[in-house]
């Protein structure tokens, strides 16, 4: 599907973001190994909604540069960017949406800058705090992190016998095709692991803020990277409300993997009121 692309530039980097719709808006974070396409079931029912969706290819992703450095990739430049589409699109405020390495970024501008963000959705990937203090089983279902440090090596596990390593870890085989697509572009796949690589020190974090906007956490039955504990536990970290829900029968993409429930979920909790009610 085509969505309408602008090229913003933010902090000396060239982002291709979707803008489509018009209304209240909605900032859409993807995360590793996706970009903007992984929210292709979402963004027509948000604008159909009357929302307006703002869905941008975080650096190195998608039709957005690559930065030569690792350490462009630093969570504070990868916040600056969010932050500096939202000023080039002349947005004070978002209802903002975010899965996986998106949701770490997300996770990151609500605690910083929570004057930009009205509520968050977070989808699989809980408070920074939460996600850190998971647990050994946490630690065994991200062992993929230690491994992707391993520079140069990783790349080329991760490209063996026809990506083969990567199929078998993803266990996605309807989106696989995509995401090798993704991947076998020039620099892309080590663009994404410098997500990793720049942001190891985030698996021993000090004292984080609190967040002070609304929070609602979506974790599915089947992921197989990510322990329902460091969502659950994310409610300590939230101050201004909090609501969980599971979603079963669900791999770790939940927006592809179950577009009709997160679009549900989606449509229900952007609404004006829903953390006036929590549970």
């Amino acid at each position: 599907m085509n969505f309408n692309r602008r090229t913003v530039n933010v902090n000396g980097q060239q982002l291709n973001v979707i803008v489509e719709g018009e209304g209240p808006d909605v900032l859409l974070v993807h995360g590793f190994p996706d970009d903007h396409t992984v929210w292709r079931h979402q963004i027509p029912a948000l604008v159909a909604a009357g929302y307006r969706v703002i869905a941008p290819d975080t650096r190195g992703c998608g039709e957005s540069a690559i930065p030569t450095r690792t350490s462009d990739f630093k969570i504070e430049k990868l916040v600056a960017d969010l932050v500096g589409v939202l000023d080039a699109l002349g947005i004070d405020k978002v209802r903002l949406v975010a899965h996986d390495w998106g949701a770490v970024q997300a996770w990151h501008l609500a605690l910083w800058h929570p004057e930009r963000v009205e509520r968050y959705i977070a989808l699989s990937v809980g408070h920074p705090v939460a996600y850190a203090h998971g647990g050994v089983m946490q630690k065994l279902k991200g062992y993929y992190v230690l491994l992707i440090q391993l520079r140069g090596l990783a790349e080329f596990l991760a490209r063996s016998f026809d990506w083969w390593p990567l199929r078998m870890m993803t266990r996605y085989p309807a989106e696989f095709p995509h995401l090798r697509q993704r991947l076998s572009r020039p620099g892309r796949l080590t663009a994404g692991f410098n997500y990793y690589r720049a942001n190891l020190g985030m698996l021993f974090p000090g004292q984080y803020l609190r967040v002070k906007v609304p929070v609602v956490g979506i974790y599915s039955d089947g992921d197989i990277f990510l322990t329902e504990a460091q969502m659950r536990n994310s409610e300590q970290f939230c101050d201004a409300g909090w609501k969980y829900i599971l979603v079963e029968g669900a791999n770790h993409w939940l927006p592809l993997d179950a577009p009709e429930r997160v679009n549900t979920l989606l449509l229900e909790h952007l609404s004006a009121t829903w953390y006036d009610h929590l549970e």
